[in-house]
Order: structure tokens, then sequence, then C-alpha cells
């Protein structure tokens, strides 16, 4: 996987927008204004998902690639590398997860304004 499939994919997810609040090195994306993954954009190394915390844990003992989230709440966010010890499709699902999770907590309005 490379950093524009990677990108690609984010952006296809309704209301997706991508922003360099941390400086221009770090591509967020987001939706509802709410972080779902981010990524370093000159390393491409891992990228940080949300995770719900009972599946965060199982992951980090499965697999050596998905570690507690850097830089953020560990309970709730992962670091998952793209070094090939997690299989792209897990990676991607993982994305997904992410997504839905930030997009649930968002208000039903903003859902239904997303969904469209």
């Amino acid at each position: 996987m490379d950093i524009v499939f990677f990108r690609d994919y984010c952006l296809k997810k309704a209301g997706v927008t991508e922003d360099t609040p941390f400086g221009p090195d770090t591509l967020v994306f987001k939706v509802g204004g709410k972080l779902f993954a981010l990524i370093d954009i000159e390393q491409f190394k891992s990228v940080n998902l949300k995770c719900n915390p009972e599946r965060a844990v199982e992951l980090r003992e499965q697999f050596t690639g998905i570690i507690p989230g850097y830089h953020m709440n560990k309970k709730h966010w992962n670091t998952v590398s793209f070094n090939g010890s997690v299989p792209d499709p897990l990676i991607l699902e993982l994305v997904d997860h992410s997504y839905d999770l930030v997009f649930q907590s968002l208000p039903k309005r903003l859902q239904n304004e997303i969904k469209g």
C-alpha cells in the first residue's frame, strides 16, 4: 500500500476532509470535524486509527505491527504499521472501523447531513 492509495481510500468515504493541523508532515483525515486517521506524509510508516478498546487490545496481542497509539489516548487508538506485518486488507478494515466509530459519535443531525 502506498500513500496515494491510502489517501484516496480515506477521501472516498462520506464527509471526509483532510488537513495538516499538526504541521506540514502530518496528514489528518476527519469526518464531521473529528479525527479518525493520521499519517506522516514523508515517511508513511504507520497510521493512527481509533479502535474499540477491547478490539484494540486483541489486535495488539495478534500483530507486532499494531501498538498503542503514538501520542494518542492508548485505550482508544492504535498505531498500525505499514511494514508488512499487518495485512493491507486488515489495515483498510481498521480504517473503516475508525471512521465508523467517529461517524457514530457525531450528532444525528450531522450524520444525516453527511449521508446526504
